[in-house]
């Protein structure tokens, strides 16, 4: 019942900003579960924030960066750094990410708009939250849209994380934040990769007037 407990510390800052519903954005794939169940706890719309990992030349899932939709990419400087890039070295890896962001956006949404995130309390979920960069790729590009109050919500934050992407929202909300994370998936007991078909199967029901409660 993760979503549960996060939203359990919710209730206060997504209803004191504002009398409008707050907003929850999963951060797909392993974000939908868990913000289903928060965004059914506080009332809230739900739909998604969509971004990408931006991975090295040489091995493409360890992330040193990250793009959200209409935002600009975000990189972890020390980690470029520290393996001899540069940023415009990664500008191939982008270029590819842009593309898969895209294709997601489409399969995803459809025709559905993007929601407008303006004067309204923001919860953008994750299942947790590692190096953080594709958490602050997608606060970032919220941010344009000038949200009242901009939240991130994870389970399971590393606490080195929190403290750096602290500086791009007004709250993160955690229920373990340890010093020493060493894999999000030690923090679950089922963690299998979910597929597009999950996500389309998910957001289906959110998206439908005969919804039915989330327990995750």
């Amino acid at each position: 019942m993760l979503g549960a407990a996060i939203a359990e510390h919710l209730r206060q800052p997504a209803t004191a900003k504002t009398t409008r519903k707050p907003l929850v954005l999963a951060l797909p794939k392993g974000g939908v579960p868990v913000a289903m169940a928060v965004a059914d706890v506080i009332g809230a719309e739900f739909d998604l924030v969509i971004s990408r990992k931006i991975g090295l030349p040489w091995q493409s899932d360890h992330g040193v960066g990250a793009i959200a939709e209409n935002g600009p990419a975000v990189f972890d400087l020390s980690a470029v750094a520290a393996v001899g890039l540069t940023v415009h070295d990664l500008s191939p890896a982008v270029q590819r990410e842009r593309v898969e962001l895209r294709r997601r956006q489409e399969r995803y949404r459809g025709s559905r708009p993007a929601p407008d995130v303006t004067g309204r309390v923001v919860v953008v979920v994750d299942d947790g939250l590692a190096t953080g960069v594709t958490a602050r790729a997608a606060v970032r590009a919220l941010q344009a849209g000038r949200p009242e109050h901009l939240i991130f919500a994870a389970p399971v934050c590393a606490a080195e994380s929190v403290d750096l992407l602290a500086a791009d929202v007004d709250t993160v909300i955690d229920i373990h934040s340890p010093r020493e994370f060493h894999a999000l998936g030690l923090y679950y007991h089922d963690f299998a990769p979910l597929t597009d078909a999950h996500v389309l199967e998910m957001c289906s029901q959110m998206w439908s007037d005969k919804r039915i409660p989330a327990t995750v």
